[in-house]
């Protein structure tokens, strides 16, 4: 991995500063309590242009690249993966957007993401089409200059948020495959015939996962990204970026549990001393922090690729595939090291337990990049 520019140490530790100053435990906290999503945080990362981390100077960013990003992004998640899926789920349809998007649509959109007017939200998933993007029903036709969309989508993070347009993948033509037949539209959240329903999920009550219901919702065909039936091209390009954002957050939030247990096994003391001075505990910290540190390396390697302009989808998916179980891993561990105490309400290590359990589903379940991974290795998986 390619060591840290000045610049780049500069913004590392910009951001923790931010996240120590606006995000203290107790705004954590209430916020998780409250399910509420973290709004004065957000437009404190506005505020300090993290939202345009990684975005071309021409549209009002800074002009960084997948390494800056991951960066943002795991400084966040060290603190609360809930508020990393926030700040990210922005950040990785932004640069969907970036890629897919037209000019005009770039002018418009992109400045507004930066300067916090928008906010972006992915909407794939329904409930009988997750991984299996081949089985989308929701679907939208054609009506003069504009899209009527009807049909339903599931686990649509953040989704609710204000000032919110969904990123939505929709059946444009049943009559062919699926790679040629559906499309990419930016939809408000507001738009008359959307009707949103946040679930009540373990974890991650902050961001919010949402049931979205479509009812003849109308849209403007210049609200269709990349051209009609070309969504393949959009789903291959947003989900290694979606998936490169989740292992960034995956190692932040990882490095957040490692680093607490480390603290409490420092002061918490049985039989007269700390009970990280008894070797069965202090090796499963030596352990914790030899996967993270891997986890990272793997994220960081994909990164600096991807901002090198190389293909990266192996590292990408490899970076998923193991921080995400090493954050149920880690997390795990951290329970069991704190006792009673991890698995109390006042302690926030429960948080990450639960936060955790979704890493290994999301943008792509750990089956589904383990398939990718072999079959990039010349394997025919059925």
């Amino acid at each position: 991995m390619t060591a840290f520019t000045p610049a780049r140490k500069l913004l590392r530790d910009t951001v923790r500063k931010l996240m120590a100053t606006h995000a203290t435990r107790e705004y954590v906290r209430g916020k998780d309590k409250a399910k509420a999503y973290p709004y004065e945080l957000y437009d404190a990362w506005v505020s300090a242009g993290m939202l345009g981390a990684a975005i071309p100077e021409q549209y009002g960013g800074m002009g960084g690249n997948a390494v800056d990003l991951a960066i943002c992004v795991e400084e966040i998640a060290y603190v609360s993966a809930d508020f990393q899926m926030c700040y990210g789920g922005s950040m990785f349809c932004a640069l969907a957007l970036l890629m897919k998007g037209s000019a005009a649509q770039k002018r418009y959109w992109l400045p507004k993401i930066v300067s916090g007017e928008r906010r972006f939200s992915i909407s794939m998933s329904e409930p009988e089409a997750g991984s299996d993007v081949g089985a989308l029903r929701t679907k939208a036709e054609r009506r003069g200059d504009s899209y009527v969309i009807n049909g339903q989508k599931l686990w649509n993070t953040a989704a609710g948020a204000r000032d919110n347009t969904m990123f939505v993948y929709l059946k444009t033509d049943p009559s062919v495959h699926y790679r040629k037949g559906i499309s990419l539209m930016l939809v408000d959240n507001d738009t008359p015939g959307v009707k949103l329903v946040k679930l009540d999920m373990l974890g991650r009550h902050c961001a919010g996962t949402y049931e979205v219901f479509f009812a003849d919702a109308k849209v403007d065909a210049d609200r269709l990204v990349g051209g009609e039936n070309k969504g393949w091209e959009c789903v291959l390009s947003g989900l290694e970026i979606a998936r490169g954002v989740s292992s960034a957050g995956n190692c932040g939030s990882a490095q957040g549990v490692v680093d607490r247990a480390t603290a409490w096994a420092k002061e918490r003391k049985h039989f007269g001393r700390p009970i990280g001075a008894n070797q069965s505990i202090a090796h499963m910290i030596a352990d914790m922090q030899t996967e993270v540190a891997a986890a990272k390396a793997l994220t960081y390697q994909a990164a600096f690729k991807v901002a090198a302009g190389e293909d990266a989808l192996a590292e990408i998916t490899m970076a998923k595939l193991f921080s995400s179980e090493t954050y149920v891993k880690v997390a795990n561990m951290g329970m069991q090291i704190m006792g009673g105490y991890g698995y109390s309400m006042e302690f926030d290590m429960q948080r990450h337990y639960r936060d955790c359990r979704s890493a290994t589903i999301a943008a792509g379940s750990s089956q589904i990049q383990r398939n990718l991974i072999a079959g990039l290795m010349g394997l025919k998986v059925q």
